[in-house]
């Protein structure tokens, strides 16, 4: 087996948990968390059995309650109705995800109509929409782009979903630079170093191994590009959402596994695949590193210096 690295939860995914989990200790159960505060269905339950209570909507949170917005971001209107109802709001958005949301406002005020790449119904394409829905249009491939009922020299400004692979987003945003005489972007890439990082460490597994297995959940975008890269690059490759969900089948005639995990998967799901992996015959593991982080993401002082939510 090949394990790659770096693999699971990336800083952002780390502070999220940590903020519900800081919620719970200050406030007591019940904590309510619009939508799921990172996408792992693993994650959810550990915090469900905390006392943490998941709801669609800020719609569905008692008045004068707590909710913590997930770490993908809310729209503003998301924050307005919340605080018309009196809830005590704790933001987990990942700052790097609150970064597109600055870029998305400052282009907005700018004048320019938003281009923002990425897949329509993911909640952070929602937020990020949110934030100028007038002037927002999402892409979501190259035909979208080039199919654009725009004149060519409309201003416009592209934004990325943080969690794309970077081999659909450079086409993209190629044919769009194709297409308008008058684009920007921001001057850092939108798509987040974690995401960039897995993919990368998936690349260099493909090189070794003839099956790839990435940890992780269906409605997680990373986790789910990281299965499309192996795939481009030649080798078969499955999401492995939990250990129960591995088809031995797909092991057949192959002989060097890798594996990895999406940033929203915690370690302990990735043993158990390894685990079980092991008892197939798949006994000597070695580690592919292509990147080492050391980023951290610090928590609000809401949650660290007082006792009461930031509303």
């Amino acid at each position: 087996m090949v394990l790659a690295e770096p693999r699971g939860f990336c800083a952002g995914v780390r502070r999220a948990i940590a903020m519900v989990e800081k919620a719970l200790e200050i406030h007591g159960a019940p904590v309510y968390v619009r939508k799921e505060i990172v996408h792992n269905h693993y994650v959810v339950g550990v915090l469900k059995r905390r006392g943490a209570v998941f709801v669609e909507s800020e719609d569905e949170v008692p008045r004068g309650a707590v909710c913590v917005f997930s770490a993908h971001g809310v729209a503003p209107a998301v924050r307005s109705n919340a605080e018309s109802r009196g809830l005590g709001t704790i933001d987990a958005t990942c700052p790097l995800v609150s970064k597109v949301h600055q870029e998305a406002r400052r282009f907005a005020r700018d004048g320019r109509t938003l281009l923002l790449v990425g897949h329509a119904d993911h909640e952070e394409v929602e937020g990020t929409y949110g934030e100028a829905p007038d002037q927002t249009i999402v892409v979501q491939s190259e035909d979208e782009a080039r199919a654009l009922d725009l004149p060519d020299d409309t201003p416009v400004a592209v934004l990325t979903q943080t969690t794309l692979s970077m081999d659909e987003s450079t086409g993209i945003v190629q044919a769009l630079r194709e297409r308008f005489t008058d684009l920007v972007t921001p001057p850092d890439d939108d798509i987040c170093y974690a995401s960039t990082n897995r993919q990368l460490a998936v690349k260099a597994v493909t090189e070794r191994t003839e099956l790839v297995l990435v940890v992780g959940s269906r409605n997680s975008s990373n986790s789910v590009r990281m299965v499309e890269v192996a795939q481009r690059h030649g080798t078969p490759a499955h999401l492995v959402p939990d250990v129960g969900d591995l088809d031995e089948r797909w092991l057949d005639g192959v002989t060097a596994v890798g594996v990895s995990a999406g940033a929203s998967a915690p370690e302990i799901l990735v043993d158990e695949l390894l685990e079980r992996l092991h008892r197939l015959g798949y006994q000597e593991v070695e580690l592919s590193t292509t990147a080492t982080e050391d980023v951290v993401f610090a928590m609000p002082a809401s949650l660290t210096g007082t006792r009461r939510a930031a509303s």
